[in-house]
């Protein structure tokens, strides 16, 4: 299964470290990440991979979502179907 994870906040030095290493901890693959500065604010989005990961995916998404409050962030993670469903016109 794959989902795509945001991240946005204040720009500060370890966020994408941050991110990525909980992403690792819980055998998360990322295949694609963007990621921009637009003046002090941070965005980046990532396509990951998630059928290498043994933790369910409500407990994956509270500690990306702790992650991000422990460096002032706001992190998700939606399951990839979700999202394409919502974006679609």
């Amino acid at each position: 299964m794959k989902a795509i994870v945001t991240v946005t906040g204040k720009d500060k030095t370890g966020i994408i470290a941050g991110v990525t290493a909980q992403l690792a901890e819980h055998e998360v693959n990322v295949l694609d990440i963007s990621q921009t500065v637009l003046q002090d604010y941070f965005a980046m989005i990532m396509l990951v991979d998630l059928s290498g990961s043994k933790t369910p995916f409500n407990e994956l998404s509270d500690t990306l979502s702790a992650q991000g409050k422990k460096m002032s962030m706001d992190v998700r993670i939606m399951r990839e179907e979700i999202f394409d469903a919502m974006h679609r016109v």
